[in-house]
């Protein structure tokens, strides 16, 4: 393969081939021109931490293994971690052992880097009883568990902005070390629209049943997708608010940001990425083949 840079492969490359801008990324990291870290702090590193900043990033940059920063609570790690990541420039993956520290720090991240992808990623269950069976009694004791929709709403922004934009800053527990799938698989398995796309309501909506979204007549929820008249609505799971898509005599016209009560637009946009509504996707061909596999391993 020709060597290129991000710019390059952006400009020879269909602009919503988001897969090949992604392949570059990953051979250039971030290209400065194109997305990078950047703090914004009224502070600066001080004492020690110009010190320790320094001798990690040397560390890493010399493909050193482990590196260990050490400080008592309070004297800046995270504020040290930040200007680390900002002076390498790559994506980032931050474990906690618990959801409270990992808030906390993913609360602390969002500040420090405002336009870039900081997401959360922890496991979406508040309460989890695995099945159970009690040989004496005979009495089996059916899985119970319930999940918080702002974490599962989380998790899916997390996903989208892995596979959408390379500054990203995932702050995670150990719930990210569990596959879901391989994300070529959700990328493969979007729906892209965009402003002028000459495409008919009802194909935009079949390709999103097709990527298990629920369509309804009624009021709409994370996860529908309604269609009345020229107004195609849809509500990503991974977002606060629904957008709405407007088409016209020659197509798609536009593409809105609306507030979910009063539909009032917030936002024009110039192009979607609409990402599955499950993070289980899979194509014909291997759910097939699974199938099969199953069938013969009973015979």
């Amino acid at each position: 393969m020709v060597d290129c840079t991000y710019l390059e492969l952006i400009e020879l490359s269909d602009p919503f081939d988001i897969s090949r801008a992604l392949e570059g990324a990953s051979k250039e990291r971030l290209s400065p021109e194109v997305s990078k870290f950047e703090i914004h702090s009224e502070f600066s590193p001080a004492g020690d931490q110009e010190y320790a900043i320094g001798e990690l990033v040397s560390q890493l940059e010399n493909l050193q293994e482990r590196c260990v920063l050490l400080g008592v609570t309070g004297s800046g790690k995270t504020f040290a971690m930040a200007h680390i990541i900002e002076r390498l420039n790559i994506p980032t993956l931050i474990i906690s052992h618990n959801k409270t520290l990992a808030r906390q720090l993913h609360q602390e991240m969002a500040g420090l880097f405002p336009n870039n992808g900081v997401e959360y990623f922890v496991s979406h269950y508040d309460y989890y009883q695995p099945e159970a069976y009690m040989p004496k009694r005979d009495l089996y004791i059916d899985k119970e568990l319930s999940i918080n929709e702002k974490i599962e709403q989380e998790r899916f922004a997390t996903v989208a902005s892995l596979v959408s934009r390379p500054d990203c800053i995932i702050v995670s527990s150990v719930s990210c070390i569990y596959g879901l799938n391989a994300p070529e698989t959700f990328l493969k398995h979007h729906c892209r629209t965009f402003v002028g796309q000459t495409i008919e309501p009802m194909d935009l909506v079949r390709e999103l049943i097709a990527l298990q979204y629920r369509r309804t007549n009624s009021a709409l929820e994370r996860g529908d997708v309604r269609l009345r008249g020229e107004n195609l609505d849809v509500w990503m799971p991974s977002r606060d608010d629904p957008m709405r898509i407007r088409f016209g005599f020659e197509g798609v016209e536009h593409i809105q940001i609306c507030d979910p009560v009063t539909w009032e637009v917030h936002e024009e946009l110039e192009e979607a990425w609409i990402h599955p509504k499950a993070f289980f996707m899979t194509s014909p061909e291997r759910f097939e083949e699974a199938l099969e596999a199953g069938c013969n391993s009973k015979k």
